[in-house]
């Protein structure tokens, strides 16, 4: 099958690439010269693991193709995806500006019938203003159907998310449509629910908006835990062996980031209130998520007594392992925060560094955690990257001019950390 995707963020590249590999002849079209010519190249605008060596094995396949012209690359394809970004705006409504702009180049260069499907994350109806302007822009004698199938990956796991879902939405109006996009997909696996295009919008932020609350949740029980000796790490894990509840995103720490839970929070709070609903359970969600933070510096200021001229090492850069995306990162916040009082930062992440030097300045990146942590006062552990939980700690002590440990994910144990020397500092934690 012929098939079109309009975005090559995180999204519209991983689901190109993904189509392409399971046979597929995928146009992706963007609208930016240099990110075309580099895709063009293989060279792919942020880091997931496996995503570079996918793309280049099907450009050299002729299976993805990469243009600025929409009306080529749509001209063929039976399914059109727009995957464009839907940032927040100030009042946390989604900006659909993008959106609306692709739907309306499909009109106009759409000479066949072609399903138009939003994987996009939007607002409940935008579907249907889609299908109105895709409407007033098209020839009159063109037919098109559109329809809804949100993505449910995570970046650092992007391709086995799309390959192997738990779940995969069609939200639909008609059985050909479904059965489209069912054909398309029938190499992946996942349950298939098949849905109004309404619910399958629904579906998207109904789910980031659970997650994050349970993130919010655990903080929330980590915050008490600390004022009654209890040791939040094991009251979650008791919590999460109720099969009711489960485990995952159970996890106190310095909060929640990236390119999806902070804004779709925000954006269906926003949706609740348009239509006459204070969704006050997402706002106090949101606002644990940024007390976390706060708590954190604090949590410094009070192990160090002054962070003003204190070298603090810092490891981990992007809001989660496996990804260089530093969109909402806690450590960019709680960064900021600390140079504001005074401090002195040393960095080190994997993979997050080149874009962090774009936001964080007078700060010194380093080659490893070793070279983060000579001569500093404290440690933060902001990322729970892999590599940092095999760390060697007792020549990271060596090297360090006072021996403070601030583990704002909770990575290591406590006791054996203290054994070694540290004063040790978790979230949650005794």
């Amino acid at each position: 099958m012929t098939i079109a995707v309009v975005g090559h963020g995180y999204v519209g590249l991983v689901t190109a690439a993904v189509f392409a590999d399971l046979g597929n002849v995928v146009w992706v079209i963007g609208h930016t010269k240099k990110k075309i010519e580099n895709l063009q190249k293989g060279i792919i605008p942020f880091f997931e693991p496996g995503l570079s060596e996918m793309v280049k094995h099907n450009l050299a396949a002729y299976r993805l193709i990469f243009t600025k012209n929409l009306n080529q690359g749509i001209q063929d394809a039976k399914i059109i995806f727009i995957c464009v970004g839907t940032p927040p705006k100030k009042n946390g409504e989604a900006d659909l500006s993008s959106v609306f702009e692709v739907a309306k180049q499909i009109g106009k260069n759409l000479h066949h019938y072609a399903l138009i499907v939003t994987k996009s994350t939007v607002p409940v109806g935008t579907n249907r203003k889609i299908a109105q302007i895709v409407k007033q822009s098209a020839d009159k004698n063109i037919s098109f159907d559109v329809a809804s199938c949100p993505e449910f990956l995570k970046e650092g796991t992007a391709i086995s998310d799309t390959l192997c879902p738990d779940r995969i939405v069609f939200g639909v109006d008609n059985k050909s449509a479904a059965e489209l996009l069912c054909d398309l997909h029938k190499h992946i696996n996942g349950e298939r629910i098949v849905t109004a295009i309404e619910t399958a919008e629904m579906i998207k932020y109904a789910s980031n908006a659970l997650l994050a609350t349970k993130i919010s949740f655990a903080n929330a029980i980590a915050f008490i835990c600390e004022h009654v000796a209890a040791d939040a790490e094991e009251v979650l894990e008791g919590v999460g062996l109720d099969k009711r509840l489960g485990r995952n995103f159970l996890y106190p720490g310095v909060g929640f980031g990236g390119s999806c839970l902070p804004k779709d929070i925000k954006a269906l709070v926003a949706i609740a209130k348009y239509h006459g609903y204070n969704f006050e359970l997402l706002r106090t969600v949101d606002k644990i998520n940024q007390e976390v933070k706060t708590r954190f510096v604090d949590k410094i200021v009070a192990g160090l007594g002054e962070v003003k001229g204190k070298i603090i090492a810092v490891l981990g850069l992007s809001f989660k392992p496996n990804t260089d995306d530093i969109r909402e990162a806690p450590a960019i916040e709680i960064i900021t925060r600390l140079q504001q009082k005074g401090a002195k930062i040393k960095a080190f992440d994997p993979v997050a560094m080149g874009k962090a030097t774009n936001v964080l300045k007078n700060v010194v990146y380093c080659k490893n955690p070793l070279e983060a942590a000579s001569a500093a006062d404290s440690l933060l552990i902001l990322t729970e990257w892999n590599e940092f939980k095999q760390l060697d700690l007792s020549a990271i002590k060596k090297v360090m001019k006072q021996a403070y440990i601030f583990d704002g994910r909770n990575i290591y144990d406590p006791n054996k950390v203290k054994k070694l020397g540290f004063i040790y500092t978790g979230v949650g934690r005794k």
